[in-house]
């Protein structure tokens, strides 16, 4: 252990790639575990430098290094070495004789995929056991040019404005080699193989930037350039590949628009617009479609009025000429304009100035036969409503633009929905043919509505078309007229009741309508002494006693006035009935037959309904006594008696009667003979009472006839509230009832069942009072 370390490297220089007819060397031997002699401890003297070999090696296997120990003499000592290229992947690379120490490379290198291999070498005994310390064996693979340079694109784009001047910046190109960029395998220069001529574009050799060399660059003599590059490694002189460059040279507005003729000839007919006259064609040598390209229009002459624009057709970049205004072949037959044309970007300072940017344009204005025209449309008249036939309205006229032609207008209606209008055919005069109706469906918010024709007799003939629209002025023609006539009645008592609320109406329309003047009948002294009248709002009134008057019908006459001009004024009967009231204000119940006489009912109408009303009862009482007559009773035997008075009543669905009930309807005897008593219903007993009358009922004392027609209705209404209240018959004012026969009889249930259900006899004395029918059935089952 204490010996010292012995280094020999004898063939460590040589090259590996010596020709075949060399012989092979022998490797180096180197004592890894020989140590210097060190004062006080032991250290490593030396550093083992790597072991270098250059790959694709084609001779193996290839020895490269022999290890030795000196600790034991040769073949006592086994040697191995373990790590990457061994027992590590790639595995197999290195190999060692056990026995001598020698390591050989047993495959070819790649320095792209490992530059290095790190080994560890041992020395054992023959029994195994260690001589040294494991120690490092480190193989540096040398690189070969055997990768080419790559470009990163196969084609790299670039643009440049036209006219760039020299030095400016296009594009860069770039490339990589895979072998050892510290040698010259990997040192790239870049250049260009070929661009045409002239040669505008150059290229650095070491950074790849493309840049102009010159001026003179224009897109419209060549827009793309196409160039060859290369790069070699080896600085140069090694491998080489190759790329394109495509540089495109971008557009700036060097080239004015210039018109292709100096004048242009085009025709337009008078009376329209909105239509396209022509076209003008213009040349631009920049990019189709681009700012620098499109074209511009300006008029800068002849068109004072504006009658004409020029807008650019996009896809042919030409200018077309419309008429925005209709033209007037009479005012000017011809128009001359004068038009200029620029790009939307503008142009370059240094670009040449165009030879054709302005022309000049002859339109020819083409004469037609145009339509009439009505000077005034829509012509406005008013005329008063009510106006008789023949009422002249207006005279609509047209005039014909064709001065330079004689032709005759005539006219017509097109539109008249009420037929109210005749229009002269030759002038145009407009009159009325019969009176126009308030109520018309085409009077809207007072006006009228009709269209007028105008037609000229050229050759195709031309139409105008005219509305007339008429005003129909309000005429004060209608009085005010009282509203129909509120329900109630007045108190006679001054201060009591609300009063009479009056209402008024006018036919006519605002402002010949409210406010209405309400106004007792001057001419009748006695109203305004007894009767007050205070106004409400502009339509209404209230009617008021001062003193008390007479219960009954009262006949008042107001005046009733409009606020139109001249105002117009309407007497108006009012009928006011004045009736006893309760502390409420609301009329007793004895004043039924006053409130018939209703305010606005006049006399003459009573009279008509209380005669009308008699007549109906004539008939009605002349039927009760035919019915009566034929069912009077024969006195025979008590058997055929019965039999003779016996009555099946029939009982009819869907019937607004009162049912099983139903036996005499009203007692017409009330109406038929009011001053003779009731002896038939005495003979039969006292007649059955409703189930609902009151125990106090006290039937109602005969009334004598009346005696004068004034009496008339208060007999009818007192008679018929008589019939209402009587207990005897069905309340027929009430509820109507359908498909029902009754509730029951008002005897008991016949079942033999239910009559034994009783503690004592049952009294049977009661079946008398029901008639001759059960009178017989009284005697068989009655007390004797």
């Amino acid at each position: 252990m204490g010996s010292a370390l012995l280094f020999t490297l004898g063939l460590l220089a040589q090259s590996l790639d010596l020709p075949r007819a060399v012989p092979e060397p022998e490797p180096s031997t180197l004592y890894l575990w020989r140590r210097a002699p060190a004062r006080g401890r032991v250290r490593r003297a030396w550093v083992i430098p790597p072991i270098s070999v250059s790959e694709n090696h084609k001779r193996l296997p290839y020895p490269l290094v022999q290890i030795k120990s000196d600790k034991q003499q040769l073949g006592s000592v086994i040697y191995s070495i373990q790590g990457p290229g061994v027992d590590e992947e790639p595995r197999n690379v290195f190999s060692i004789d056990k026995f001598t120490g020698r390591v050989y490379l047993n495959a070819t290198l790649d320095r792209e995929k490992t530059d290095r291999f790190r080994l560890r070498a041992f020395a054992l005994d023959l029994g195994g056991s260690t001589l040294e310390e494991p120690t490092d064996l480190e193989i540096v693979v040398v690189d070969q040019n055997d990768n080419r340079p790559v470009f990163l694109q196969d084609v790299f784009r670039g643009h440049i404005l036209e006219g760039a001047i020299p030095g400016t910046f296009v594009t860069r190109a770039e490339a990589t080699d895979a072998d050892d960029p510290e040698t010259d395998n990997a040192a790239l220069r870049f250049s260009i193989l070929e661009q045409g001529s002239p040669e505008f574009f150059s290229i650095d050799e070491h950074t790849g930037e493309i840049r102009t060399v010159q001026v003179g660059l224009d897109r419209e003599v060549v827009a793309v350039y196409n160039l060859t590059l290369q790069v070699a490694d080896m600085s140069g002189d090694g491998l080489t590949a190759t790329a394109s460059a495509i540089i495109s040279i971008d557009d700036i507005n060097d080239n004015a628009p210039e018109f292709t003729k100096d004048e242009f000839f085009m025709e337009a007919a008078e009376a329209v617009g909105g239509v396209d006259v022509g076209r003008l064609e213009v040349e631009d040598r920049d990019m189709p479609g681009s700012p620098n390209w499109v074209a511009r229009f300006t008029i800068l002459e002849g068109d004072p009025d504006g009658q004409f624009k020029i807008y650019t057709d996009p896809k042919t970049n030409e200018g077309v000429l419309a008429v925005v205004k209709p033209l007037d072949y009479e005012s000017r037959e011809q128009y001359e304009l004068k038009v200029s044309v620029q790009n939307e970007a503008p142009l370059q300072a240094a670009a040449p100035r165009a030879r054709r940017g302005q022309t000049r344009v002859s339109v020819w204005v083409q004469d037609i036969n145009e339509a009439p025209v009505f000077p005034e449309n829509p012509l406005r008249t008013s005329i008063a409503e009510g106006a008789p036939p023949g009422t002249s309205v207006a005279t609509f006229s047209a005039r014909d633009p064709d001065t330079q032609q004689l032709q005759r207008i005539s006219y017509s209606k097109d539109y008249d929905p009420e037929d109210w209008l005749q229009v002269d055919g030759a002038t145009g005069r407009i009159q009325t043919q019969r009176v126009l109706s308030p109520a018309s469906p085409f009077l809207k918010d007072g006006w009228y509505r009709a269209i007028i024709l105008a037609l000229d007799n050229a050759m195709p003939p031309s139409t105008a078309t005219g509305t007339l629209s008429i005003e129909i002025l309000e005429v004060n023609d209608h009085a005010p007229a009282l509203a129909p006539p509120p329900s109630g009645s007045l108190c006679s008592e001054p201060d009591q009741g609300p009063g009479l609320l009056l209402g008024a109406t006018d036919e006519d329309l605002p402002p010949h309508g409210a406010p209405f003047h309400f106004q007792l009948n001057p001419r009748v002294p006695d109203l305004g002494r007894n009767w007050s009248l205070s106004q409400i709002n502009v339509s209404h009134a209230r009617l008021r006693l001062r003193h008390q008057v007479t219960e009954g019908l009262h006949h008042l006459s107001l005046l009733l006035q409009d606020s139109g001009e001249p105002p117009q004024q309407r007497e108006q009967m009012l009928n006011v009935t004045v009736c006893r009231c309760g502390t409420d204000g609301t009329c007793l119940p004895g004043a039924a037959a006053l409130r018939s006489g209703g305010v606005g009912v006049s006399l003459g109408a009573l009279v008509i309904v209380l005669a009308s009303t008699v007549v109906l009862l004539v008939l009605v009482l002349l039927a009760a006594l035919r019915t009566r007559f034929r069912g009077q009773p024969r006195d025979k035997s008590l058997l055929h008696g019965l039999q003779d008075d016996l009555r099946d009543n029939i009982l009819n669905y869907d019937e607004q009667g009162g049912g099983e009930e139903d036996q005499d309807a009203y007692d017409i005897n009330q109406l038929r003979h009011p001053v003779e008593p009731r002896a038939t219903s005495r003979s039969l007993g006292r007649p059955p009472l409703r189930r609902d009358a009151p125990f106090s009922y006290v039937p109602q004392p005969h009334r004598a006839l009346p005696t004068s027609p004034s009496d008339i209705a208060n007999f009818i209404s007192d008679g018929l509230e008589a019939a209402d209240s009587d207990p005897s018959v069905p309340p027929y004012d009430t509820a109507l009832i359908y498909d029902y026969e009754g509730d029951g009889s008002v005897a008991g249930t016949l079942s033999s069942i239910l009559s034994s259900l009783g503690d004592e006899d049952q009294d049977y004395d009661y079946l008398r009072d029901w008639g001759p029918r059960f009178a017989r059935l009284a005697d068989m089952y009655g007390h004797q």
